[in-house]
């Protein structure tokens, strides 16, 4: 199969799969914003660092473990074959804190986050209902990395569409026939990871095609150490949405209240399809491009690299007029209360915030890209700018400048000035590597 062929085949099921997860987390906010409103939005919002978090550290493991199998593997180095069970030992140890959290101080983590006594109340429930799969979460992360880097992106597809179809259905059941409101809509979250993970169970089934083993050792501090250097961008692509969201939230409850973070909550969860999209270009490519690399094939990886910025810069120019195209429909879906208020909060945050992917597709395919190659330093360089440092500064310098206007208009302000970092980086790649 040709390069190009192959990327097609792996970008398109693993943008599927991605979508697939950002549609639960959806309909999971149209749900609660019909069961509990605008308190149950920002409730909501609140909490999804934490979400980031578990999600992001999952990813870094399971990204940064799959990649280095996938590289070695390549290489035919035997040491490939520690990293699967490495990465779930971790994945259940960390997974743990995040679950004994929940059982012991949700209202707590709820109050930190920004949240009033009313917020607290709608929230506290939910939050210790969802961390409580935490290990779950992490481990549906490192199944579906591992089993897309062995060669089988279709079933890793049908395991996260499947578990976010069974999300979707289950949370409806809970929510309200049922009538659980939002404990109904964690529990059926937390729930969702298990059926993808026994999804690409199937793939132990396939004994000549499967290339994954179960290594009973105690979990290895340098392997996790190796990965996570390579997951630092899976890590990055996750946690940037958490950090943004609650640097955000803060800014926007001392500008516009609860109104003006439940806004926010319709502009992060839109958000988060788009995110979907460009995570599943370079997480897609990334298989292919380790193996290339691993292999010495540096035109073909430089092909690729090529293929996934032009598909993920005509995905951000499509997104971008759907937003602007159909705005109003998009708010009046999670606007259950009708609140003028909220609309126009909303409505002014969609289009400035969307123009920001313009050149966060660049970004995540371009760190992505690094970690791939085991570029680690620029790997991490890219991902603390966007995830971190420019999207903050940006934040508080232009709310205190233009109040919510610049608030909206962080992210693309801190995406471009990334862009630059990144491309400076690839060339110098470039000029180490592919021209000697």
């Amino acid at each position: 199969m040709s390069v190009s062929r192959q990327f097609i085949k792996y970008v398109s099921q693993n943008i599927l799969g991605m979508i697939g997860i950002s549609a639960y987390i959806l309909a999971d906010t149209v749900f609660i914003s019909r069961a509990a409103g605008a308190n149950g939005i920002t409730a909501l919002n609140l909490v999804l660092p934490v979400y980031s978090l578990i999600f992001a550290i999952g990813a870094m493991i399971g990204v940064g473990s799959a990649t280095r199998f996938k590289i070695m593997k390549a290489r035919g180095e035997k040491k490939a074959d520690s990293y699967f069970s490495n990465a779930l030992l971790w994945a259940f140890l960390i997974g743990g804190i995040f679950l004994m959290l929940g059982i012991f101080a949700p209202d707590k983590i709820v109050k930190l986050l920004g949240g009033d006594a009313e917020i607290i109340a709608v929230g506290t429930d939910y939050t210790h209902a969802f961390m409580l799969f935490s290990p779950f979460f992490m481990w549906n992360h490192i199944m579906n990395a591992f089993v897309r880097n062995d060669d089988d992106p279709g079933l890793a597809m049908l395991a996260t569409l499947s578990s976010s179809l069974f999300n979707i259905v289950l949370d409806y059941i809970l929510m309200f026939p049922c009538k659980l409101g939002m404990t109904g809509a964690a529990l059926a979250t937390g729930c969702s990871p298990i059926v993808g993970i026994l999804i690409c169970s199937l793939h132990f089934l396939k004994k000549e095609n499967n290339q994954i083993k179960f290594i009973w050792k105690l979990p290895s501090v340098r392997l996790l150490a190796e990965s996570c250097q390579l997951g630092v961008s899976a890590f990055v692509g996750e946690i940037s949405s958490g950090v943004t969201t609650m640097v955000f939230n803060m800014l926007i409850l001392g500008l516009a209240g609860n109104i003006g973070v439940a806004a926010y909550g319709v502009v992060a969860n839109t958000a988060l399809v788009a995110v979907a999209v460009f995570n599943g270009v370079s997480q897609g490519a990334q298989p292919l491009i380790s193996e290339y690399y691993g292999s010495g094939k540096k035109e073909a990886v430089q092909n690729l690299l090529r293929m996934s910025v032009l598909t993920a810069f005509g995905a951000a120019v499509v997104l971008l007029g759907i937003v602007w195209g159909v705005t109003d429909t998009i708010v009046e879906i999670f606007n259950s209360e009708h609140s003028v208020e909220m609309a126009a909060y909303a409505k002014q945050g969609l289009r400035l915030y969307f123009i920001g992917f313009l050149f966060a597709g660049y970004n995540i395919v371009g760190t992505g890209y690094f970690s791939a190659t085991e570029k680690a330093k620029s790997a991490f360089l890219s991902s603390i700018s966007r995830g971190f440092i420019m999207i903050i500064l940006s934040a508080v310098l232009l709310s205190v400048i233009f109040g919510m206007t610049g608030v909206w208009f962080a992210f693309p302000t801190a995406e471009a000035i990334t862009s630059l970092l990144v491309t400076w980086c690839l060339r110098r790649v470039a000029k180490r590597v592919y021209h000697q």
